[in-house]
């Protein structure tokens, strides 16, 4: 999808290319709240608030699914009254947001592992979903206790009994195959990743699905993170040319090759 708009920076009009999957790994909380001399749980809070504006863009672009990157594998190491704070924070806005989503027509799924969360905050996840399952007109996905590496592990484990009983070679595992077995299969793959907070990696997340997707990195930390930022990822995004591996030659376009 392609629109006019103007450049944030420039003014000068852009055609801007939406991306169907946009994935955010929203960083820079805490560091927030260092700067404006708050307690960590506010610059949480202050991020819910980014999160209600990135909608706010993603529906005004035409963006159908929007992953966001809220607490991983790796956020368990944190102080225990982090982490606490994390999850309380997620179990409000389940309880405060989800009937507006659901009103708004948005699908809201989960992405990671679940049995480690209390069995109150994973009956309000199931029922979130539920709610929402038959809604058409975008898709949030939440990434909770959710790693990369595992998300590769989990589908390779999915594999193992059909090889056990012979209905599976080793043979016929294929990139194809295991891609039907990893998280979002069913979903677009992200076209823009975006990271806030001034750190240019990834951190263990969608490691599979961001084979081919375009990075932006800011140094805007994610309570500040708001719908002109936005503006700037998807102006950024829309000047890169976009070649999964393949270059133009001649007029068209052929697999590169590398000699032996």
């Amino acid at each position: 999808m392609a629109i006019s708009d103007k450049s944030p920076e420039s003014g000068d009009t852009v055609e801007l290319v939406i991306p169907r999957h946009v994935a955010i790994i929203m960083d820079g909380n805490n560091r927030w709240a260092k700067l404006h001399g708050v307690l960590g749980a506010v610059g949480h809070r202050a991020g819910v608030e980014a999160v209600r504006g990135v909608l706010r863009a993603c529906r005004t672009h035409g963006v159908e699914v929007l992953t966001l990157f809220a607490f991983s594998s790796e956020n368990w190491g944190r102080p225990r009254l982090e982490v606490r704070a994390l999850l309380a924070l997620l179990s409000r806005y389940l309880r405060n947001e989800v009937r507006e989503l659901h009103k708004d027509g948005i699908r809201l799924r989960f992405m990671g592992e679940r049995h480690r969360f209390s069995a109150r905050l994973q009956k309000l996840m199931q029922q979130s979903e539920q709610l929402t399952a038959g809604n058409k007109s975008a898709t949030v996905v939440i990434a909770v206790d959710y790693g990369g590496q595992w998300d590769i592990a989990q589908a390779v484990r999915k594999l193992v009994p059909q090889l056990r009983n012979g209905s599976l070679q080793a043979q016929d595992i294929t990139p194809q195959l295991i891609d039907h077995h990893i998280s979002l299969s069913d979903l677009p793959r992200p076209d823009l990743c975006i990271r806030t907070g001034g750190d240019a990696r990834i951190s263990n997340f969608m490691l599979w699905q961001f084979a081919y997707s375009e990075l932006y990195f800011t140094n805007t930390l994610w309570p500040d993170f708001g719908e002109p930022e936005f503006a700037r990822a998807l102006a950024d995004y829309s000047r890169r040319e976009r070649r999964f591996g393949l270059r133009e030659e001649d007029g068209s376009v052929v697999e590169e090759r590398v000699d032996a």
